[in-house]
């Protein structure tokens, strides 16, 4: 297990210790939050837990974040969960 909590060798993502929920919406514009209900919850948890750390140079899991919409595509920003640096996960839209 590394120390992002994303168990790789089994290759897929075995998540645990999230400060909040994948329904939670923290703090998400109106049309953020809109996009993010439209995902489905298993696919909320692997894209929490897939986001790339330039600090950490590895994927670790975001927390803390909060949700806009950009070009039409949901921007989370948010924290490491190892380190603590900013991160961020863009989401396109079809």
């Amino acid at each position: 297990m590394c120390r992002s909590g994303i168990d790789r060798a089994a290759g897929w993502a075995l998540l645990y210790d999230f400060t909040m929920t994948v329904e939670t919406i923290p703090n998400f514009t109106e049309p953020a939050a809109k996009l993010w209900k439209a995902i489905p919850a298993d696919i909320k948890e692997l894209l929490l837990a897939n986001v790339w750390c330039g600090q950490c140079r590895d994927a670790t899991i975001i927390t803390n974040f909060t949700g806009v919409v950009r070009k039409g595509d949901l921007l989370l920003v948010g924290k490491c969960a190892q380190c603590h640096g900013d991160v961020a996960r863009l989401i396109e839209s079809n």
